[in-house]
């Protein structure tokens, strides 16, 4: 039955976009719309300063430790991770990850036995297993493979074969090497970066072999003055120094002032801080990080704490700090 419109009564078309923005106007009035998620700040939101590349961490465990919206929210726009179950591989994160997956070990061996119980490590007791490993790694997209090269780490009859089949998938070595053998041994096997400055006093001959490749630094988680010293000698010769803090062992979610610290320590100027920091890793790692930068109260290069507290952080683009 058809209601008779009334002797008075109008009625007045409202076009529903205005309608729509009317019943939000009210929404809001009241309390009950949601809210509205929140938009990238605009370019010119972003303060005056030095623009300068990200941080890179070349050592990190974010499966032991999981705080990489933390990290991007300091200045670290990319890690690499050396040391994670194999579950953890492709996994999303909110920063660049180069992963390794977990290490490749003996049976029960380290990192097996000690803080990596829990999938950390591939225990092998077979040249098959560490190959079909690499290959296993390779394709759940990981970037390279790392090897403990201390006592009971990786047996030594594994070591060559699997940095060659390795380097045959094109992926690079990292060795766990604190002790002076184990970094002699894995340059003469063709490591490609030690993943530790060794604890140990390296000779001149260890030195040397490591000439062209490339260090992670890791001073302030085993910052012996060995380790100092080891790190200027193999700067001096010519290897490449990686900023790293071994996040998981240290609980330091950003750039580590005291790494800075004992790398200026090793003889690094305010430059070459920055540069190991920055710049070197992104080379290294063949990073293309897009529309991602920081900006800084000061150029970094005469003053390197500025990179501890940037006045904004760019990453793909979008202000999120």
């Amino acid at each position: 039955m058809r209601r008779q419109r009334g002797r008075n009564q109008r009625y007045v078309r409202v076009p529903v976009p205005v309608l729509i923005a009317l019943l939000a106007v009210f929404a809001i009035a009241c309390g009950t719309a949601a809210p509205a998620s929140e938009s990238p700040r605009p370019a010119s939101s972003i303060p005056d300063g030095v623009k300068w590349a990200p941080i890179v961490d070349s050592h990190v465990h974010l499966a032991f430790y999981p705080v990489g919206d933390r990290l991007v929210t300091h200045g670290v726009a990319a890690v690499v991770d050396l040391g994670a179950p194999e579950s953890t591989l492709g996994a999303a994160q909110p920063l660049t990850v180069i992963a390794a997956g977990p290490m490749l070990t003996r049976p029960s061996g380290y990192p097996l036995n000690a803080w990596g119980a829990n999938g950390y490590g591939i225990g092998c007791a077979e040249l098959a297993c560490v190959t079909e490993a690499i290959d296993r790694l390779a394709a759940k997209g990981a970037a390279l493979i790392k090897l403990p090269l201390d006592p009971g780490g990786l047996p030594p009859p594994f070591v060559a074969p699997a940095i060659e089949h390795a380097h045959a998938k094109r992926m690079r070595v990292a060795i766990h090497a604190l002790t002076a053998e184990a970094a002699a041994r894995g340059a003469a096997a063709g490591a490609d970066l030690l993943a530790h400055t060794p604890a140990e006093r390296l000779d001149a001959k260890t030195i040397e072999a490591w000439r062209g490749r490339a260090v992670v630094s890791t001073l302030a988680a085993f910052g012996a003055p060995d380790a100092v010293a080891n790190l200027r000698d193999l700067r001096a010769a010519g290897v490449t120094v990686l900023y790293g803090t071994d996040l998981g062992n240290l609980r330091v979610d950003g750039p580590s002032a005291d790494e800075m610290a004992l790398l200026r320590e090793a003889g690094l100027d305010d430059a070459a801080i920055v540069d190991a920091m920055t710049t070197a890793p992104i080379a290294y790692w063949k990073l293309s990080l897009g529309d991602t930068y920081l900006v800084l109260a000061t150029d970094p290069r005469t003053d390197a704490t500025a990179l501890l507290s940037p006045r904004a952080i760019v990453i793909n683009g979008q202000l999120v700090k």
